[in-house]
């Protein structure tokens, strides 16, 4: 049956274009069904102090990964993948590629990672009156005018990387709500498919402030349209298949659902798209969000205010430094296993670690673990310089220090979830979470439980991440739209096996202590900052 789901043109393709891998996901008529899978691993450069992917990477790796699928679908089902039903496309948010009026790339692409927005930032976020982060697209902008950068004469057209792939794929120079939501803020209105748009007053504030710049034009001009999900967004054109399928094998057509970032698919695989819902995604960043009925009372700095790929306000903490430290030590440990003679893979070895990490001390035997390879705003770190410290007194051993990294990726995300938890009416009841580290089940799960003070659910899922929450959405945009919570609620995750852990009181009081004493060492990571340089400059954002 998947066989002719496939040969039939019905099935969908999710591509999503992650920090260290750009992956892609096949579903059929059932969205919750995997068919097959695909990937292609790739890492940012630092060239001339900025972190960046060249674009020849990015059409590189999108050929990569869909030949993977083209792969997968043969060695699964015995045949070949030609035509689709449809297409979405993901990819880590916010960064700054910007175009001229030939369509030619001005700077190379300035990723999230980059710090250098901090005095656009500070300027923007008073000047509207709500948090603009450092890894926003508008703070990009902003920033290249402040500093009289020649290029800025000649913007005229700024998007995020998934609205690049999206545009070189259908001609379409669009954007989902959640996407667009960190480019420049939406407005407050009633979302719905005539209505979706930046905020038409803070659009009017920087055209004013910027009045005598440089920059060419209102604002407006230079960002792309907004779709909310369901709505159709383009189809894929010849040229875009040739691009992605250099064989000539895939067939043009396929309807596009709008372009998203991570954070919406994250909501999507998660099913944390309606009012009250959260969930947390762990990768290179990490970020949890909940979907809020209405404003928050005030602004907090450590706060973004972003939106469901449906439109809904999302309360959002974000954190430059996610899993890659921990990916960095479980790569020490494979080594070691390599040289005794026993390799295993790294799902075994993060299987093995993680297992031992549940016989560490609830506060990780006095063993601090940083995570940060990049600064890290919440911390207020303008750099990265990972740390594993302890006290001569602390109990070193495999299973607390697997402990401490563990808590170490939540550590950050922690004390930003302090200020969500002050703002009144925001209640946490439950969290999804989703990403490679929540394969090995009951681990990482139960120290975020510790971490939220707050039930995780995981469901089976969660693995798939981001390029599956964004087949699911060109499932809905094939279907027809509607309403996005209850397409999933009864198309998707009807029949979920959803896994739930609430907080053990010994974990809550262990990581409690552990924050206590990791937020006091901070100030060590300041310091390595000043004593202990780099060989190029860093770059991170919040």
């Amino acid at each position: 049956m998947s066989a002719a789901v496939i040969t039939e043109g019905r099935a969908v393709l999710g591509i999503e274009l992650g920090s260290t891998r750009i992956k892609a996901c096949l579903v059929g008529d059932d969205p919750a069904e995997v068919l097959a899978t695909g990937s292609h691993e790739w890492q940012n450069q630092l060239v001339d102090g900025v972190w960046t992917y060249a674009l020849d990477a990015v059409h590189e790796g999108l050929q990569q990964a869909y030949s993977a699928v083209v792969a997968d679908v043969r060695s699964r089902h015995g045949v070949d993948l030609t035509t689709l039903a449809a297409i979405g496309v993901s990819a880590m948010m916010h960064g700054y590629l910007t175009f001229d009026e030939n369509d030619e790339l001005l700077v190379p692409f300035r990723t999230w990672r980059n710090t250098s927005t901090g005095q656009a930032a500070i300027e923007l976020t008073e000047l509207f009156g709500v948090t603009i982060p450092l890894r926003w697209s508008i703070a990009h902008l902003h920033q290249a005018v402040l500093s009289g950068e020649p290029h800025v004469a000649r913007v005229r057209f700024t998007t995020t990387l998934a609205g690049y792939v999206h545009w070189r794929l259908t001609g379409e120079r669009v954007l989902g709500i959640g996407d667009a939501s960190g480019m420049f803020p939406i407005g407050a209105a009633p979302i719905d498919a005539s209505g979706a748009d930046y905020d038409a007053t803070m659009l009017a504030q920087y055209d004013a402030a910027t009045a005598d710049s440089a920059l060419a034009g209102p604002v407006r001009g230079m960002l792309p349209s907004i779709f909310p999900a369901g709505a159709t967004a383009g189809t894929l054109t010849a040229e875009g298949a040739a691009l992605l399928d250099p064989t000539g094998a895939l067939q043009p057509g396929a309807v596009f659902c709008p372009p998203e970032g991570d954070a919406g698919t994250g909501m999507v695989a998660t099913n944390a798209v309606a009012p009250g819902t959260g969930n947390v995604s762990a990768g290179t960043s990490i970020f949890a969000m909940v979907v809020l009925d209405r404003p928050l009372e005030r602004m907090h700095p450590e706060l973004d205010i972003v939106a469901t790929p449906a439109g809904h306000p999302v309360a959002m903490v974000h954190c430059n430094n996610g899993t890659s430290e921990l990916a960095a030590w479980v790569g020490v440990f494979r080594r070691f296993a390599e040289l005794a003679g026993a390799p295993v893979d790294a799902d075994e070895a993060y299987r093995l670690l993680l297992a031992e990490a549940l016989d560490g001390a609830a506060d990780a035997g006095g063993v601090l673990a940083y995570n940060q390879i990049a600064g890290e705003p919440i911390a207020h770190l303008t750099e990265g310089r990972p740390l594993v410290v302890r006290t001569p007194e602390s109990d070193l051993t495999l299973a607390n220090t697997m402990r401490a990294h563990v808590y170490g990726v939540f550590a950050t995300l922690s004390l930003g979830m302090r200020a969500l938890r002050e703002e009144p009416g925001v209640t946490i009841d439950r969290m999804q979470a989703h990403g490679g580290l929540f394969r090995t089940a009951g681990v990482a799960q139960r120290f975020l439980a510790a971490a939220l003070d707050a039930p995780v659910g995981v469901a089976e899922s969660a693995a798939e991440g981001g390029a599956w929450g964004i087949a699911v959405l060109a499932s809905f945009t094939a279907s027809g739209g509607g309403d996005l919570a209850a397409f999933l609620e009864r198309d998707v995750f009807g029949g979920a096996d959803l896994n739930v852990v609430t907080p053990h009181p010994a974990d809550v009081a262990g990581f409690a202590s552990y924050l206590g004493a990791y937020a006091s060492g901070l100030e060590i990571q300041r310091r390595a900052v000043d004593v202990l340089a780099t060989t190029a400059p860093q770059g991170a954002s919040s």
